[in-house]
């Protein structure tokens, strides 16, 4: 396991030997992360950052449990010295204060509704050698299993010609994740595994590709689950845990439904607590 350090925020030799100049930002980013994996103590199991390369373009295809799940993939590929372009929703680019970051970063914003641009900005970024981040199930997975995929990532893969590297990220969404509040814990593990790469065979179609990395994906998260050191304190901490490994999160089938339901918009929303209901509700917890 691995805790940052605060010696790890100031080596200077974190990024490599010549680190781009154009990337300061990002490595500001990064340090900052550190500073707050250390303030939580948060234990890291890395495994397969050799498989990044050094150089030239490939893209990181990773499952999505949490929202800080790009911080800690960035993990994977910084013992190689390669800062991932992360493929993010524009949203966050319209957000006055993440969005000046993600722009000095070089992610790569998707509006879903016009997503030709940002997979035209993905393959040139593979071309130009640059590692980039996808989520292909495209939202958080709540059953916490491999949802179905988009075939975005494959399509890039074929035109740019580099390789899929599968990855699986576990634990953040004990911390983080939707549908239930954040809870800032100190000393929580999370894993981070990169498969083998998955180069894609001459004239191969995306399809087919994309059940190759669907299949390296199930497998690296099932490693990941499965020697995971952490198991749930009781029955009502079975939460983060999936069906098939004994939780209480829902079934690939039951999240595929709420995830359509809130897709057409028709998911109850529950009504928002009145001022008042909030400074009770505060109280309450001070007086814990």
């Amino acid at each position: 396991m691995y805790t940052a350090s605060w010696r790890d925020v100031i080596r200077p030799d974190l990024f490599g030997t010549t680190p781009v100049r154009r990337d300061r930002p990002y490595r500001f980013v990064i340090r900052a992360c550190l500073v707050v994996f250390r303030l939580f103590g948060f234990r890291f199991d890395v495994r397969g950052s050799e498989h990044v390369p050094t150089s030239g373009g490939a893209i990181i295809c990773s499952n999505h449990v949490s929202f800080f799940d790009f911080t800690f993939l960035g993990l994977g590929a910084l013992p190689q010295h390669r800062l991932v372009r992360f493929m993010a929703k524009s949203a966050v680019f319209d957000h006055w204060f993440a969005g000046r970051f993600m722009r000095a970063m070089q992610h790569i914003p998707v509006d879903r509704k016009a997503g030709a641009a940002a997979f035209d900005l993905a393959v040139r970024a593979l071309k130009d050698g640059e590692v980039v981040g996808v989520f292909p199930e495209a939202t958080i997975s709540t059953s916490f299993t491999v949802k179905d995929l988009k075939a975005g990532a494959p399509r890039m893969a074929v035109q740019a010609g580099v390789p899929i590297i599968p990855a699986a990220v576990w634990g953040g969404h004990r911390v983080a994740t939707k549908g239930h509040k954040v809870e800032l814990r100190r000393g929580v593990p999370v894993t981070v595994i990169l498969g083998e790469p998955i180069v894609p065979e001459a004239g191969e179609k995306p399809q087919a590709l994309l059940r190759r990395t669907r299949a390296a994906m199930e497998e690296v998260l099932d490693e990941a689950q499965r020697s995971y050191p952490d198991q749930p304190a009781g029955p009502d901490d079975r939460w983060w845990q999936p069906a098939h490994l004994g939780g209480t999160a829902p079934t690939p089938q039951a999240a595929a439904t709420d995830d359509a339901i809130r897709a057409s918009g028709k998911e109850a929303k529950a009504p928002k607590k009145t001022p008042a209901a909030r400074l009770k509700a505060l109280a309450g917890r001070l007086r814990k």
